[in-house]
């Protein structure tokens, strides 16, 4: 999976490209479409993590452009985080 610069839509200018997902036969569509956007928003994370990877290890990085993927990195994260609650309840048994 890859990532694109688009200028709009909810992941910030970067579009999801060739996302795949996980279904499970007994869940709902509901679920699926959650599980779906969480493994997309994982392989995008993993994606600006790598990206940012690769500024930092070339050297001569613009400093604007790491802190803004650093940034949506973070805000991935939470969205991540967000999701995952979401999904799985917090239920003491």
């Amino acid at each position: 999976m890859a990532f694109s610069r688009d200028g709009e839509g909810e992941n910030g200018g970067l579009s999801v490209v060739n996302g795949a997902g996980s279904s499970n036969p007994a869940s709902t569509p509901s679920q699926d479409k959650e599980a779906n956007k969480l493994d997309q928003l994982k392989q995008l994370h993993r994606d600006l993590d790598d990206a940012i990877a690769a500024m930092i290890a070339e050297g001569g990085h613009n400093q604007l452009e790491l802190t803004r993927l650093k940034k949506r990195k973070l805000v991935l994260r939470d969205q991540i985080s967000n999701l995952e609650d979401e999904i799985v309840p917090d239920i003491i048994a």
